[in-house]
């Protein structure tokens, strides 16, 4: 049976946050049959029967910039790989939480704020990915309820990690254990690189497999910061470098908050 092929461009859609919020917009508009993301170039492609204008109008209501590019008839089979993905997602998001465990504890013993910065955006990651995990499945009101609570966890956990940054730039003079830095986050780099091998040998170009892919890329910018900044700090023999990626991160954790948080409106 032909169903409707639209394809959209949403120009401010660069993370697995707008992927969530525009599956959610849409979960209530009847007869779509599947959403198809690409992240990298900012397209979405809807499979649906009808009601195409109330698409359009859903999405231009997000403000993310959205077009439609075209859209025909199509005899294209529409298959449905929920299972796959919900395979993949709860892979990345066991590796993220574990490496969440091991860098809070080594980076609380080490006294470094760029693992324990590092940490928690691997939490965030986590939050990201259990509700992209929602999203295959579930009803509007569940995921609205545990978005809003990830959301509100992530800032309570980027204040206190702030509080704790202006306290030992203005106070403690101790150095991070430079070794523990390096160390921890080489073995949080190898872990990303997993995650991406563990998504990209799919060759998938669904929702949220391109969106992890590039959500896991950041991570991996992250990691590299924490052991330059490791080096850093035993080449300047001086905490600042650790300090500075640490409130680098709890950034990037409160706009990845401020994101989810959309998804609960």
């Amino acid at each position: 049976m032909k169903v409707e092929k639209s394809i959209f461009e949403i120009t401010k859609m660069d993370c697995p946050s707008e992927e969530n919020l525009i599956r959610m917009k849409l979960e209530n508009i009847p007869k779509i049959q599947k959403l198809d993301f690409d992240i990298a170039n900012r397209k979405l492609t809807v499979f649906h029967e009808g009601h195409l204008a109330q698409i359009d109008e859903a999405l231009m209501e997000l403000n993310l910039g959205s077009q439609k590019v075209s859209s025909e008839k199509t005899s294209e089979q529409v298959e449905n790989n929920d299972q796959n993905q919900r395979k993949l997602l709860w892979s990345v998001l066991a590796i993220n939480f574990a490496f969440f465990l091991i860098e809070i504890t080594t980076g609380l013993f080490s006294k470094s704020m760029g693992l324990v910065a590092d940490s928690l955006d691997m939490l965030a990651d986590s939050f990201v990915y259990g509700l992209s995990l929602l999203a295959v499945g579930g009803v509007v009101s569940r995921k609205k309820k545990i978005a809003r609570t990830a959301g509100y966890f992530q800032i309570f956990l980027a204040i206190v990690g702030f509080v704790e940054v202006l306290r030992r730039f203005l106070g403690a003079k101790s150095l991070p254990n430079f070794q523990t830095m390096i160390i921890v986050s080489i073995l949080a780099l190898i872990a990303n690189a997993i995650c991406l091998w563990l998504l990209q040998k799919t060759k998938s170009k669904e929702a949220h497999m391109q969106a992890s892919m590039i959500f896991t890329s950041n991570d991996v910018i992250i990691n590299l910061g924490v052991i330059i900044a490791g080096l850093l700090v035993t080449w300047l023999q001086t905490g600042y470098p650790d300090l500075i990626i640490g409130a680098i991160v709890f950034i990037l954790v409160m706009q990845g908050a401020m994101r989810i948080l959309k998804l609960s409106k």
